[in-house]
């Protein structure tokens, strides 16, 4: 018999932290995902959803990324 592993599942954000973490609405959460750009929810339940955390944070740094590219071509094209 095999010992006992532990599953490490992700860590989950409800609809609050989403926005907390986010700074957006939440029609702009539902209106992205509805664009495919915003990681889609999961469902937990009849009535609750939540977000997989590393997938926000991932987003937002690709936001961030996007940012500090778009501002270097400026200056290398300046």
């Amino acid at each position: 018999m095999k010992p006992y592993q532990e599953k490490i599942f992700p860590k989950v954000l409800r609809l609050p932290e989403v926005l907390e973490v986010t700074q957006l609405s939440r029609s702009t959460i539902y209106s992205l995902m509805a664009n495919d750009d915003f990681p889609k929810h999961i469902s937990l339940g009849a009535r609750a959803v939540a977000w997989i955390e590393a997938e926000v944070y991932q987003w937002l740094e690709l936001r961030i990324a996007s940012r500090v590219d778009s501002s270097l071509g400026g200056i290398n094209n300046g």
